[in-house]
């Protein structure tokens, strides 16, 4: 038994140093050459209109803000100024997502965004995008990349399509710290030693970020409560959790299998699962021990194992806010194939650990 893990833990190594550093390689050539063209689009914005402000930083070879989505999908964070004067209002009534009201006794015309704040006296996500992505679309025509980039239409998103190669979708947003939402109040666990409470404590200074974005659980909702609503994000949470041991190699061999073997249509699965199913199994496996370089193969397995379940019962719950379901909207038949790969994937893997020399 133990020499069948230490087989698979060598494999899975090898197919870390092997493939998993050359996706990184290629995708951090992609974000430089994608930052380049999206840096150049958001200083002519910035000329328009100095309240959209770029925040797209790089700091220690990252890029502040940037999400990968997939090698040629990416999501650019724009961090708002001054969300002072309003109070964040979180009461569970839209899964995932919250309102900015203007705090009792400010006067409207205290806000840096007095022109998007509706009648009832809430910041709205949708105006305050809306504007932006007039902006987006004029600075396009004027930059010095116009060429290469295009925006794409149909979408109250603003994205933008880059050498018909990459999409990248810019969100305003406006960062959270030192407040910690009451819809995941519930978290940690109290019975679950993991991440033990200095973890906790650093995880909800970190707070999270309020985007500007079409929320999928709002379908159906009235419209104006869904143009006024922000939708919640973790990352900066998430990734501080997933620091020591194997966690990130783990993550990142997820990456690259989902992007080799499960970039499927209808688009099930994307990063932001799995980076979801490493957090659920830290809490399945709360000791630093397992997560030792040894319990590689273990863990792995538990993950896709976990996946396999989540795409049969077509429900993959929000680590920090479980009533949201990060499968909303996805069609059954997409995810049952998904759950078909996965289980082929995750049995070749356990059966014959070399077969990763292929994968």
């Amino acid at each position: 038994m133990i020499a069948a893990q230490a087989k698979l833990v060598y494999h899975l190594n090898k197919y870390y140093n092997e493939k998993c550093q050359a996706r990184k390689v290629a995708i951090a050539k992609t974000i430089r050459e994608v930052c380049k063209v999206v840096s150049d689009v958001l200083k002519e914005v910035e000329v328009q209109e100095p309240r959209f402000i770029s925040s797209l930083n790089e700091m220690d070879n990252r890029f502040e803000g940037l999400e990968v989505i997939s090698p040629t999908e990416f999501e650019v964070v724009l961090y708002l100024n001054q969300m002072g004067v309003f109070n964040f209002v979180d009461d569970g009534s839209l899964p995932g997502c919250a309102v900015l009201k203007l705090s009792d006794g400010r006067k409207r015309s205290m806000s840096l965004w007095v022109e998007f704040i509706t009648a009832s006296g809430y910041l709205s996500a949708r105006k305050i995008r809306s504007r932006f992505q007039t902006l987006v679309a004029q600075a396009v025509d004027k930059c010095s990349y116009r060429d290469v980039v295009k925006m794409v239409a149909d979408t109250s998103e603003v994205k933008l399509r880059i050498r018909d190669r990459y999409i990248v979708q810019i969100t305003p947003a406006f960062k959270c710290t030192g407040i910690w939402p009451r819809s995941a109040a519930h978290w940690p666990l109290p019975h679950i030693p993991w991440p033990g409470p200095n973890r906790v404590a650093e995880v909800k200074a970190e707070g999270f970020n309020l985007l500007s974005k079409e929320c999928h659980t709002l379908a159906g909702k009235q419209s104006s409560a869904e143009s006024d609503a922000w939708v919640l994000q973790f990352a900066e949470a998430e990734n501080r959790l997933q620091l020591g041991g194997c966690r990130k190699k783990c993550l990142s061999v997820l990456k690259t299998l989902r992007d080799r073997h499960l970039e499927l249509p209808g688009q099930p699965l994307n990063n932001y699962h799995m980076k979801t199913l490493v957090s659920y199994e830290c809490e399945k496996h709360p000791r630093e021990s397992d997560w030792d370089e040894s319990c590689l193969g273990d863990r792995l397995n538990g993950i896709l194992l976990q996946l396999i379940s989540c795409l049969q019962c077509r429900r993959c719950p929000h680590y920090f806010l479980p009533n949201l379901d990060l499968f909303q909207g996805k069609p059954h038949s997409a995810l049952e194939n998904a759950a078909k790969q996965t289980w082929r994937l995750a049995r070749e893997i356990l059966t014959n650990p070399k077969s990763l020399e292929k994968l």
